[in-house]
């Protein structure tokens, strides 16, 4: 046992700098896969068949395959189109292709939660800001949006908590996130088991971090709603 702790410590600075890529590697797939939902969202709802078919398709494509696939094809599909326009082979940055992967990924389902939330806010209320005086865009940022960001809230956090238990699957192409990491040390040490139980001991840190935030959030969103 002491071993093991002796082994932990000599390795717990690169499972701290895992843990530190992890970060980043979530945090920029978020604000990405939110730029991406909202775009899929947006194609949802137009009126224009062929744009809310391509909104659809993207959600059921991206839904449909396993995430690791994702990953698979924005590496290597991207390390191909580089090398058909530059005319030898190219690289992909394991980070940004995990960014990519994962974004395209969270969006779809980000493109759902935006779009039920939205739908949810009754009709009614679109009418009775028309009728106040409102313009569209007005009724939508004023009256619609914001019981819609009520709405989406809880499952969008949920998601978003989902996202940082996700990025340990671009470990595969080599990005040096926490998975990656704990691989090497453990590795390194034969103490897979010691190594791989300290890497879930910081993954439940940050989910759990990821959570309360969450919560901290809903309570604050909550109090709007008290009369």
């Amino acid at each position: 046992m002491i071993e093991e702790m002796s082994m932990l410590q000599g390795f717990g600075g690169q499972l701290l700098l895992g843990a530190l890529s992890t970060i980043e590697l979530a945090a920029a797939a978020l604000l990405v896969g939110s730029v991406f939902g909202l775009v899929g969202c947006w194609l949802q709802l137009r009126r224009h068949r062929v744009l809310r078919s391509l909104g659809y398709l993207y959600a059921a494509i991206i839904r449909g395959v396993p995430d690791l696939l994702v990953v698979f094809a924005v590496y290597f599909g991207g390390s191909l189109t580089l090398a058909l326009i530059t005319g030898e082979y190219v690289e992909v940055n394991a980070f940004a292709a995990g960014v990519f992967a994962l974004a395209v990924s969270f969006g779809a389902y980000a493109a759902e939660i935006a779009r039920g939330a939205l739908l949810a806010v009754p009709q009614g209320q679109r009418e009775a800001a028309r009728t106040l005086g409102l313009s569209s865009i007005q009724a939508l940022w004023t009256v619609v949006i914001p019981q819609a960001a009520r709405t989406a809230l809880a499952p969008f956090g949920n998601q978003s908590i989902v996202l940082i238990k996700q990025t340990s699957i671009v470990s595969i192409v080599g990005c040096e996130e926490l998975m990656r990491k704990a691989a090497e040390a453990s590795g390194a040490t034969r103490q897979p088991f010691t190594m791989y139980l300290a890497a879930a001991c910081i993954y439940l840190a940050l989910t759990g971090i990821a959570t309360l935030l969450l919560e901290a959030a809903e309570r604050r969103s909550a109090r709007h709603l008290i009369a």
